[in-house]
């Protein structure tokens, strides 16, 4: 097919390298302006993609360009492009739009552009913004790309703070999203999109602060997704209803909200099956793991912010943390809530450290504590002191035998006095006596027969009253073995 007339020396060299898929250089380096020798008219590569000019039999036709100052806008939207495209060291001054289009292989490498259009984006291939730098916003919603995204290197800078930087709702990528060593400032909204081939944002810093730097609620990713290596935020990540059918590792990355009052990372309601939270540095800001399912959990405790709500959490396994620190894990959220304790007991105990598991159950009950009443809390204090809430029944009998030491002590220096006939009168005996007053029944007949005097009778008082209050405490702290709840 004859060129078009009208063409410069830069856009004659490209339609005449379209139908082999050639490549023209124009120069070596990113165009800073537009250079006579460099510029090439949007319009001539878009006509070129929607297929004015015919390829050559045997080749394959392509755009590949490198060193251009593209001036217009590159605009096939709803149309369908056969030719692979390729820009490299480019300049575009308008960003380019892609939305609704079919295409096959996009790639863009180390260009300059105010944006990037491609919402609604179907790709046969992948789609490479590698290297780039846009002052704008990069749009994917509801894009299919089966080649796998790729943005390694690229700066990203939102035109504004309340526009996202990245907005790839609903966003299909089917090979694998590669968002590795780049630099975006504004957040990044991956919403309801599928990664069926993994998400890598290794050494990728995402800057948005007092506001959201990734929004991935209800993403879903195959694989892994590795949040991790150098993986910096300054702002929330918010994975709430996430889905990670593999590894979701934050391995020596960094998580700072900006604002201790925000949340650092919200990931309520996931679905993990490992999840490695052991960035480089404590977390900064607040942490939520709330209703989410994560079969292995591996952490530190040198990472874990002030306040961690795990309220509803289950999991599988533990990893990363002694028990000490453990109690210290579930005890972060300011508001008191039973399931993390029996979550973390029933754990203890399915790994056959029962002793371990009554010492969750008695942190719980300590921890209760804060809520209560001051008569209940009291009480409470009663039940730790004496049985341990009968997780350690142990320690009434150790009241137990403290007090029936004192006491045979006390009666054996100030013996009672006899209240009945000596006929009817048993032999006294110290021990026997305070056993008879710590038994809430006469069980002896001691107490019946002798009555203490001066001021032993005070300690008689005491043995009585501690006696029920044992009693009493050791019902109170097996109901609560038996039902914890």
């Amino acid at each position: 097919m004859p060129q078009p007339p009208g063409l410069n020396n830069a856009e004659r060299r490209l339609w005449t390298a379209f139908p082999t898929g050639a490549a023209v250089v124009l120069g070596d380096d990113r165009p800073a302006g537009p250079l006579p020798d460099r510029i090439v008219r949007a319009e001539i590569i878009t006509r070129l993609l929607l297929g004015e000019c015919a390829p050559r039999p045997g080749a394959v036709a392509a755009v590949r360009l490198r060193g251009a100052y593209v001036t217009g806008r590159l605009d096939v939207a709803g149309g369908r492009v056969e030719a692979e495209l390729l820009l490299e060291d480019c300049r575009l001054v308008e960003e380019p739009v892609f939305a609704n289009a079919e295409t096959r292989q996009l790639r863009f490498s180390g260009c300059r552009m105010p944006g990037f259009d491609g919402g609604g984006l179907r790709a046969d291939g992948f789609l490479s913004l590698s290297g780039s730098e846009i002052e704008g916003e990069v749009r994917l919603p509801r894009a299919q790309i089966l080649g796998g995204l790729r943005m390694n290197g690229t700066r990203v800078t939102a035109s504004a703070p309340e526009k996202w930087a990245v907005s790839g709702g609903a966003l299909v990528v089917d090979a694998g999203a590669f968002i590795r060593d780049a630099e975006i400032t504004g957040g990044v909204r991956f919403v309801g999109a599928r990664m069926n081939g993994g998400l890598f944002m290794e050494r990728t810093t995402l800057t948005n602060p007092g506001r959201i730097a990734l929004d991935a609620q209800n993403i879903v990713v195959e694989d892994t997704a590795e949040l991790s290596h150098g993986f910096s935020t300054f702002g929330t990540v918010r994975l709430r209803s996430a889905r990670v059918n593999g590894v979701l590792s934050f391995i020596r990355g960094r998580l700072d909200s900006s604002d201790p009052a925000r949340m650092a990372l919200h990931a309520s309601h996931m679905q993990v099956d490992e999840l490695l939270l052991w960035p480089a540095e404590p977390i900064k800001g607040r942490v939520s793991l709330s209703y989410s399912r994560i079969d292995l959990v591996m952490d530190h405790p040198d990472i874990w912010p002030d306040e961690l709500y795990l309220n509803g959490m289950t999991y599988q396994t533990l990893r990363g943390a002694e028990f000490k620190h453990r109690l210290s894990w579930v005890s972060r959220d300011p508001e008191f809530h039973l399931q993390p304790y029996e979550q973390l007991a029933g754990w203890y105990h399915g790994i056959g450290h029962d002793d371990l598991a009554r010492k969750v159950q008695l942190a719980k009950m300590r921890a209760r504590r804060r809520g209560l009443h001051p008569v209940a809390r009291a009480w409470n204090h009663v039940l730790d002191w004496t049985v341990g809430f009968g997780y350690r029944p142990w320690l009434a009998f150790a009241w137990f035998a403290a007090l029936l030491a004192v006491g045979t002590t006390v009666f054996s220096i100030e013996h009672p006095r006899a209240v009945k006939p000596p006929d009817e009168l048993p032999s006294f005996h110290a021990l026997i006596y305070t056993l008879d007053l710590l038994i809430p029944l006469d069980t002896f007949g001691q107490q019946l027969s002798y009555d203490a005097v001066n001021w032993s009778r005070w300690v008689a008082y005491t043995l009585v009253a501690t006696g029920w209050v044992l009693v009493t405490a050791l019902i109170a702290g097996a109901t609560r073995v038996l039902r914890p709840n």
